[in-house]
């Protein structure tokens, strides 16, 4: 009976260690005996492989971990009751992931300029969970103060940290050495900081710090949309006690509330805002714009003066109250058809003004993402349009917009208003609209006149908008090189002193693209056949009009020679001495083109 080979025992050994989830202890002891020199190489060979096999293994478990963790801490935030729940869910799966003795969080004072711990994990003394530190002080205050991620193998010997007596005896007693802190952050607000701390110096990997990062998100997610549900609570609990004395109120108060939640607009609260005082409502923006209700004159005087007082004012025919949130001006609420208006009913009326304001943030918060997702598409999708086409167009499709059918590419530009109101009174035109390299785009599905767009948005800005409009186009590339048509023509229809006017490339001509990239006609000339002009004026010769023959002739030097009743080596010559001055690419097309352009407007000028 023949024996079992060795080499296929040693292969089967491994491939049992590995289903087994051994160590790599185990996988590298994997006997050889009884092979040649060959056969342990190969057998060697074959326990690496399988080493990083495991180790690959056991990568894709801890990533995959990770991932539920991440995933459970999001399911926590939708079904978010108790926020202090759901941070200390956080602060345990951040100790578990990184495998560290202690973690902990740190929430930040705005008005004592410090940051206190608020949950703590494996931490058992009670000193270290009652550390407060100031700004920029130890790790913490650093992270909080400037909103970056720090780690430290050894606290008490690094000395980025401004240290203190106070943390540091907390630290001390914890016998915490490896630190490493990074910010809960909703967009450019720091809320505190989450900590990974060990008990024995260790250095942090760059994966492990986008882990507490990802966990500090969920956090801060955690914080805000408690505040705002503080917030939002805090306002119906205002509404009702000053409405208490009156049914009326009441049920206004409810219906209103009622709005909110089920995720009404501005017209519809206002609506009910004017159907409850008996009066007709207008909702501005900060600037005055009409948002929702009756179009009634803005009172800028009578918005500052509520805003500094924080009541509702009255004017000859209007009441007014700023819309604000904390000290910031989002709007304002003006009643007409009231002359008077009652203690009740005037509580009614601020207490209106709170809940527009919530209504506002919300919009903003939206309109911030959406922005956001859209600016990063419409950048990408002219900037490099040829990089990943197809992700591109899936991200798109995400928005709502599908890139491979035609769109014609608009370019606005008006001095007269922000880019960010241009944008906003363009987003009718477009299934994409947003601000790139500083000018106002919107991808159109249809083929609009740009001049009719220019009239209407004139109208509804109240000031001079200048559009420049290319394609239709398909598809990424295609798009970013319509957009750069369009930035062209709405320089040229500039330089032509045409501002206010709409148009495509095709309208304008020849001299038209021409002023649209060089504006100064003479610069032009003299920027394109300068050294030219100059040898002729030196010399007394007329290279100029040897350029002119040249081109005349179609570029053939025999028929050029004819015009200029020279000898065929002296046009060549001439060549030569153009090329001197004008440089060896002067007969590429794309030069040729730029040169016999100066010619005519140079001769054109006399």
């Amino acid at each position: 009976m023949t024996g079992v080979d060795p080499t296929a025992e040693a292969y089967r050994r491994l491939l049992e260690l590995l289903a087994a989830g051994a160590s790599s202890e185990q996988l590298a002891h994997v006997a050889a005996r009884g092979l040649s020199a060959e056969q342990a190489a190969a057998i060697g060979s074959a326990t690496e492989l399988a080493l990083r096999i495991r180790e690959t293994l056991s990568e894709h478990r801890r990533r995959e971990a990770e991932l539920t963790a991440l995933f459970d801490t999001a399911s926590d935030l939708a079904r978010l009751r108790d926020p202090d729940a759901v941070l200390r869910s956080i602060v345990r799966r951040a100790r578990t992931l990184l495998g560290v003795d202690v973690s902990y969080l740190s929430l930040n004072d705005e008005a004592n300029g410090e940051t206190y711990i608020r949950v703590t994990d494996g931490s058992v003394s009670a000193l270290f969970q009652q550390i407060v530190l100031g700004m920029g002080e130890g790790l913490g205050g650093l992270v909080a103060q400037t909103a970056r991620p720090y780690a430290t193998a050894d606290y008490f010997e690094d000395e980025r940290f401004r240290h203190t007596n106070p943390i540091d005896a907390g630290v001390r007693e914890e016998g915490l050495k490896a630190i490493l802190g990074v910010p809960l952050a909703i967009g450019g607000k720091v809320l505190g900081v989450l900590y990974a701390s060990d008990r024995s110096s260790r250095a942090f990997s760059t994966a492990e710090v986008a882990l507490l990062s990802s966990l500090a998100a969920h956090a801060a997610i955690a914080l805000d949309t408690a505040h705002l549900l503080d917030e939002t609570r805090s306002a119906a609990a205002e509404l009702n006690a000053a409405n208490a004395t009156m049914r009326r109120a009441d049920d206004a108060h409810d219906r209103l509330m009622d709005l909110v939640l089920g995720g009404a607009d501005l017209p519809a609260v206002a609506a009910e805002v004017a159907g409850v005082l008996r009066g007709s409502i207008a909702v501005h923006d900060e600037e005055g714009g009409l948002l929702a209700g009756t179009s009634v004159v803005f009172d800028a005087a009578a918005v500052a003066s509520s805003h500094a007082n924080g009541r509702a004012v009255s004017t000859k025919d209007f009441w007014v109250c700023a819309v604000r949130a904390g000290r910031e001006l989002l709007g304002s609420l003006t009643l007409s058809g009231r002359p008077e208006l009652a203690g009740d009913d005037r509580r009614l009326f601020e207490r209106a003004a709170i809940v527009t304001a919530l209504l506002l943030l919300l919009r903003r918060s939206v309109a911030q993402a959406e922005d956001q997702v859209r600016g990063e598409l419409l950048t990408d999708l002219l900037t490099a349009p040829t990089r990943n086409p197809g992700s591109l167009m899936a991200r798109a499709r995400r928005l709502g917009v599908d890139l491979s059918s035609p769109h014609t590419v608009l370019v606005a530009h008006a001095s007269g208003i922000s880019r960010r109101g241009l944008a906003a009174a363009c987003a009718r035109y477009g299934d994409l609209v947003g601000v790139h390299a500083e000018q106002v785009v919107a991808l159109a599905p249809d083929q609009p006149a740009a001049a009719r767009i220019a009239a209407d948005l004139k109208s509804v800005v109240d000031c001079p908008v200048t559009v420049g409009a290319a394609g239709p186009a398909s598809g990424p590339e295609a798009l970013a090189q319509a957009y750069t048509e369009a930035v062209r023509c709405v320089n040229t229809l500039l330089a032509l002193g045409r501002e206010g006017d709409g148009a495509a490339m095709g309208d304008l001509g020849f001299l038209g693209v021409l002023l649209g990239r060089h504006s100064d006609l003479s610069g032009y000339v003299r920027a394109t056949l300068g050294p030219v002009l100059d040898y002729d004026a030196r010399r007394g010769t007329d290279l100029v009009g040897t350029l002119r023959a040249y081109y005349a002739a179609g570029g053939n030097l025999a028929r050029a020679k004819e015009t200029l009743h020279v000898h065929v080596n002296t046009v060549a010559q001439r060549m030569e001495r153009l090329a001197a001055l004008l440089g060896e690419d002067w007969r590429e097309p794309e030069r040729s083109l730029e040169i016999q352009l100066a010619l005519r407007v140079h001769q054109l000028g006399g």
